[in-house]
């Protein structure tokens, strides 16, 4: 993913403006549904997000705040909610975790990237700025460039008759919404289901879409992880099938996050945290405590590590006390 590049306007599909897609959105949470007839003459910024992705969720504050000081002025943000994963197509777990990120603005449902394909998007998360005259006037994608973000949509307002200055703000997100620690981040984006998985040290190498016993490795290198346990990596994500297993990773970041989801409804997996083989004390994430415990009970991104001490390499494992947990993709920050 490319982070914080505002570049030229992705193609629309050949849509005279790509706001007319949003009439095929078939759900809206958070409001009425939006097309062009109800866009015409507003200043509207186009957000498109998952809900587990670590690079959607650390914009939120920036989204909330400028939605809120700008609404009056004409500018309409609406979130569209493209999954990367499974579960992030069911219309509940979206709207938990609108409530839980504390999203105000509209939200449309495009499970089937329809209103991805009709703008040209390009990743998570991206950002459309649509001058009132219904024309894509920037494309951006990834996270960043906030400031810049905030002074195109007062220029956008102006033009429109509805100028809006005022300072630039910078918003410092809380818990998971935190931005990155950029200059201590050495992790990259690593998947467990083995369609896009790399770096996996466990002795005899993975098994896809078998469920097989694996042992963790003795020792492992920068941003290489293995398991313990039997696990069936399937191409989407790795299930635990023993009654207890393990996760361990070599990273180097101030935070790590790893998207988990529960066995079934009702059901949830305990698990338990450490880091260079001890409880995390004061370097636990959001969603364990200080011993390293925590509980999966949703399908969503969990922090595990928030660094207090200086950043340096360091051995994560995860152990999951119960089974049937699905474990997807390590992001860092």
């Amino acid at each position: 993913m490319t982070i914080g590049t505002h570049a030229p306007a992705a193609p629309a599909a050949g849509l005279a403006s790509p706001l007319s897609s949003l009439l095929g959105a078939r759900q809206w949470l958070n409001g009425k549904p939006l097309g062009a007839a109800d866009l015409r003459g507003k200043v509207v910024l186009v957000n498109f997000w998952t809900y587990s992705c670590i690079n959607s969720l650390r914009p939120l504050p920036y989204l909330r705040a400028w939605a809120e000081k700008y609404g009056k002025s004409g500018l309409v943000v609406i979130g569209v909610h493209t999954p990367e994963f499974g579960f992030e197509k069911d219309l509940g777990n979206v709207r938990k975790a609108i409530a839980a990120q504390g999203i105000p603005y509209p939200v449309t449902l495009d499970s089937d990237f329809a209103v991805w394909r009709s703008f040209g998007n390009r990743g998570w998360p991206g950002f459309y700025f649509i001058g009132a005259d219904g024309r894509v006037r920037h494309y951006a994608l990834g996270e960043g460039d906030y400031a810049a973000s905030e002074r195109l949509i007062q220029k956008l307002l102006a033009e429109a008759g509805t100028p809006a200055d005022g300072p630039i703000a910078e918003i410092p997100g809380q818990a998971i919404q935190a931005a990155a620690d950029w200059a201590s981040l050495r992790s990259p984006e690593t998947y467990l289901g083995h369609a896009q998985a790399q770096n996996f040290e466990s002795p005899g190498g993975a098994h896809a879409d078998v469920s097989s016993r694996y042992r963790a490795p003795a020792e492992l290198a920068l941003n290489h992880w293995g398991l313990a346990g039997t696990w069936t990596i399937g191409g989407e994500f790795a299930t635990l099938d023993s009654r207890t297993g393990s996760i361990r990773y070599r990273f180097h970041a101030r935070d790590l996050h790893l998207v988990l989801g529960a066995p079934a409804k009702g059901r949830s997996v305990r698990f338990r945290v450490t880091i260079d083989g001890v409880a995390p004390g004061a370097d636990h994430g959001f969603d364990v405590d200080a011993d390293g415990m925590g509980v999966v009970r949703e399908d969503r991104l969990y922090q595990l590590v928030r660094q207090a001490r200086p950043v340096a390499d360091r051995t994560f494992e995860i152990e999951f006390l119960d089974p049937g947990v699905r474990a997807y993709v390590f992001t860092f920050g």
